[in-house]
């Protein structure tokens, strides 16, 4: 999997499903997974030969409020929708990576009612409020006397599974196997972070005596990268310091910033290979962030130029913008609906699309890139040159970034003058 280059897409934005319902009528099952079939042509034209899904399974509202593991979302369709997606995926060569929200489900998640109401039984009777391990969440009173429980971040839809919890670790286990054994290939670990790593230690090993090729992507935002893999057993880990030297070295143009990342970067590379990324949909997009096309064409460059396994954020391969803000619906604007199929896109980021198409045809026909380590040979803020090196040292390639007039990036053959691509914005 480490290999691979993913499209990701999340899934109620981008087929146009209702994100915050207000009617039975807008939870009906609708098969809103067979726009994303329309779309996977489109994706391996373009380079990629993964999937990553966000949420799909039953929620209440965005999807990581999960009330149903065990079911598709009716405002994506039903296990029918499910299965001829994945039917369409591996017939194109295509695997699937679902997104598994382990951290936390939401209020009306059934277990986290039956626990709640026994909770407010023992507070009303002046009993004490139970601290079973065993229980799937943890009720406790508050400061100012009432009955609390704990929270994801302290968001009161989203109630927190007691990951001390045998019942939680067997539940994680039986529903990444269920959806595995119809077809599931690879799961991204919402807040993977935010779990002790004894429990993914305790529950991955599980799957892989199931599912050997299983592969587990945690998400870490602020994390001790090295440490949280060898502890958890993931295979990988969201590699945001990465996002951030990218986007801010190109926008401040101060490449040091890039170089100084770059060195933790190998040091990364050589225990696993990080998820890399210019763009999620947690994020504002990368063209709102270095707000200049030609930047943004050396943003790419440096995705796929850069060890990883890459993923582009459905819009992004359009050169979409996008701010994320605070509050309700702060989400929306980064994760906007597609057209029924290509056909229903306009022309505008039809140059990013190629661009993307040009660059993920090199690196797939050098695989080494994905673990490969970089050696700075030129560090200035608007000019940066660095040979992008394999493993067992066979192979190479010198990257050649320049911010000076129109940005523009060489990728070149060692020892050759004329470059195997020129990167720049064009319209």
């Amino acid at each position: 999997m480490a290999y691979r280059v993913w499209w990701q897409v999340y899934p109620l934005g981008f087929c146009g499903a209702p994100i915050r319902p207000q009617s039975n009528e807008e939870r009906c099952i609708k098969p809103r997974l067979d726009r994303i079939v329309n779309w996977l042509d489109y994706m391996k034209d373009m380079g990629c030969d993964g999937l990553l899904l966000g949420p799909i399974f039953e929620a209440d509202t965005h999807g990581y409020d999960t009330t149903d593991y065990y079911r598709i979302d009716p405002r994506l369709g039903d296990e029918a929708s499910f299965n001829r997606l994945v039917n369409a995926c591996h017939e194109r060569g295509i695997v699937l990576m679902l997104d598994g929200v382990f951290n936390h489900v939401g209020r009306k998640f059934p277990e986290f009612q039956r626990e709640l109401q026994r909770a407010q039984h023992e507070f009303r009777n002046g009993g004490s409020i139970s601290h079973d391990n065993e229980d799937m969440f943890s009720f406790s009173r508050a400061g100012d006397g009432k009955l609390d429980y704990e929270k994801f971040e302290g968001h009161a839809i989203l109630p927190a599974l007691n990951h001390r919890s045998s019942k939680v670790a067997d539940l994680v286990v039986d529903v990444m196997t269920h959806w595995m054994a119809r077809g599931v290939d690879a799961w991204r670990l919402d807040a993977a972070a935010t779990v002790p790593s004894e429990f993914w230690a305790q529950v991955l090993p599980r799957i892989r005596r199931k599912k050997p090729d299983a592969w587990f992507m945690g998400e870490a935002i602020q994390s001790d990268y090295l440490q949280l893999v060898k502890d958890s057993t993931m295979d990988s880990v969201t590699q945001y310091e990465l996002w951030k030297a990218i986007w801010s070295s190109l926008k401040e143009e101060n490449f040091y910033e890039l170089d100084w990342c770059l060195k933790r970067h190998n040091d990364f590379l050589g225990t696993f290979v990080p998820q890399t990324f210019i763009g999620n949909h947690d994020v504002s997009r990368i063209a709102s962030l270095v707000e200049d096309e030609g930047k943004l064409a050396v943003a790419v460059a440096l995705l796929f130029m850069l060890g990883g396994t890459p993923s582009i954020y459905y819009g992004d391969e359009r050169a979409w913008c996008g701010l994320k803000t605070d509050g309700v619906g702060g989400d929306d604007e980064v994760r906007p609906e597609y057209p029924d199929t290509p056909a229903g896109l306009s022309n505008q980021g039809d140059w990013m699309y190629r661009l993307i198409s040009q660059l993920a045809a090199v690196r797939q026909a050098r695989p080494w890139i994905a673990d490969a380590s970089t050696k700075p040979v030129i560090l200035d803020n608007r000019h940066y040159v660095y040979d992008i090196c394999a493993r067992n040292e066979e192979a190479s390639l010198r990257v050649d970034i320049s911010l000076d007039q129109r940005p523009h990036v060489d990728i070149l053959k060692q020892g050759e003058a004329k470059p195997l691509l020129h990167v720049e914005h064009h319209t």
